[in-house]
């Protein structure tokens, strides 16, 4: 069966992930981490992403991005694989393949779904039951939304910018809207989407995207 094709469109935030291949673990201390997000503020300048969101696991990856161009995805994640799975090797004495050949990705429509999914993967470390609270894990974009944390490459999305009139405002704001359990039905549909290619958002937003993208949907 052939698979879908993905979706990627300039200036429409898309959820990525990228897991180790047969989910073995790809990040085996903080130097590896620092190297992957060192190279992520490398790739998102070179190829002109925006980074919103982010939480490296140990073994997998996600991100919240925006980007310019229709091919600046699959580029930018070629780039990161290319440097860090050469760096990951060359430190641990392997060789071969370190990621899943593909990864998963997810337009997602701001208006509806943003918050909600960053929201989801920035309490990744909680659900996994690493930390109790988000703020305590340093490898997630939550200590720049909810404590203004100065990260290189972050670039606030304008709905969170929204949800104040300052940066205090805002990060106070969003340390309550993280505080609130979310839904588990809009968990279920993140993960559907992600898993299956599809849009996240509302029957109106993916008639817009399919009409931008010229394809069904």
């Amino acid at each position: 069966m052939p698979r879908r094709p993905r979706v990627c469109l300039p200036g429409i935030p898309v959820h990525v992930v990228q897991r180790g291949n047969n989910r073995q673990v790809c990040f085996a201390s903080d130097a590896d981490l620092a190297a992957y997000a060192n190279w992520l503020a490398e790739g998102s300048a070179k190829y002109g992403l925006e980074i919103h969101g982010w939480v490296f696991m140990t073994n997998h990856v996600h991100l919240l991005l925006t980007l310019a161009t229709e091919e600046g995805v699959s580029r930018f994640m070629q780039f990161i694989g290319r440097l860090y799975v050469r760096y990951f090797n060359e430190v641990y004495g392997r060789s071969g393949t370190l990621f899943e050949g593909r990864y998963r990705s997810s337009l997602v429509h701001d208006r509806e779904y943003l918050l909600s999914c960053l929201q989801y993967i920035e309490l990744n470390p909680v659900r996994a039951g690493m930390v109790r609270d988000p703020g305590d894990y340093p490898w997630s974009s939550y200590r720049a939304h909810a404590f203004g944390l100065e990260v290189k490459m972050w670039t606030p999305h304008p709905l969170y910018l929204e949800l104040g009139e300052n940066p205090s405002a805002c990060q106070a704001n969003y340390r309550q809207l993280v505080g609130q359990t979310l839904d588990s039905e809009v968990i279920a549909r993140i993960r559907h989407c992600l898993n299956k290619g599809l849009v996240l958002g509302s029957e109106r937003f993916r008639d817009e995207v399919r009409s931008l993208n010229g394809e069904s949907q």
